[in-house]
């Protein structure tokens, strides 16, 4: 989910270690320099969310060493993006970590004594904010795990804050990702690899399962195009009746279950192949994949 290949050229950094704290940048949103570190898919969602808000895309600085993926940020966001960091980075009041978690280590190294005047903040699965706190000498650290439909403002973000993180500061970055959709504080920073489970990993669940409907679709008579309009607006429909409504999904999904009827069949027939029970079983799966990264990349 996010994408840094390199992180010898990310991390020739010159982030300079005297950073503006972040309850000084919030008093002006539009000016405070952010740095992201790493400008894959999920840096792309949050800059994407930010510049929507109104933040100024000149004072958000990318550092992407693969040029493909550079050019594609300067011509769809307008922003700032460098082969390795600068002293352009010198005034970031905000580093967002943005790399693989795998990397992370590798990549925080050669920044650690740049970075640690800024608050950290962290969207990589699994890396703990002990690790962060390690690496990059700075103990403010926020993590948070978005998911992709940020970039449309509709994202879903769980976030942990560690003790040394302000109240002011955790006001800022709630004004900072409020663009990108709704926000969830969670008090202990475990529940994070539920939150990976659920939401980070799930908008992927959601295209799966749009995926089937569309071959279904297919298979049944339909073209492509209708099949796709059915299933999208079917999805965002009944997701929005469920976030509106009093009733648990539960009593939802018997509304429209009439015995002997057409949903009836369908939902007897994904009951019979384990389906509800196989997806418990994959949300728990990545949920324990989430711990693993942390266990192996992301321990202080």
């Amino acid at each position: 989910m996010h994408c840094l290949h390199n992180p010898i050229l990310i991390c020739s950094c010159a982030l300079g270690s005297k950073a503006p704290t972040l309850p000084a940048m919030t008093a002006n949103l539009t000016s405070a320099t952010i740095a992201f570190i790493g400008g894959g898919n999920m840096a792309s969602a949050l800059i994407g969310g930010l510049i929507q808000s109104g933040h100024a895309p000149a004072v958000i600085h990318v550092v992407e060493p693969f040029e493909a993926q550079a050019d594609k940020l300067r011509e769809q966001f307008g922003v700032k993006v460098e082969g390795a960091a600068s002293p352009a980075l010198a005034d970031a009041a905000l580093v967002v970590w943005a790399v693989k978690p795998q990397l992370f280590k590798q990549a925080a190294q050669p920044c650690a004594t740049h970075v640690k005047g800024a608050l950290q903040l962290s969207v990589m699965a699994g890396i703990r904010s002990t690790a962060i706190a390690e690496a990059t000498g700075s103990a403010r650290v926020v993590r948070t795990m978005p998911n992709t439909p940020a970039l449309i403002g509709r994202g879903m973000s769980g976030l942990y804050a560690s003790e040394a993180v302000t109240s002011d500061e955790r006001a800022g970055v709630e004004r900072l990702l409020a663009p990108t959709g709704e926000l969830l504080w969670v008090e202990r920073e475990e529940q994070l690899d539920a939150v990976t489970a659920l939401s980070g990993s799930g908008p992927a669940y959601v295209f799966y399962f749009i995926e089937a409907m569309m071959r279904a679709g297919n298979e049944l008579g339909l073209s492509t195009d209708q099949a796709r309009r059915l299933s999208v607006g079917t999805f965002a429909g009944a997701a929005a009746l469920a976030a509106q409504s009093s009733e648990a999904p539960t009593v939802l999904r018997q509304n429209v279950t009439s015995k002997g009827g057409t949903t009836h069949a369908a939902i007897t027939t994904l009951d019979e192949h384990g389906v509800m029970d196989a997806f418990v079983q994959a949300l728990h799966a990545a949920a324990r994949r989430a711990k693993e990264l942390g266990d192996e990349f992301g321990q202080g």
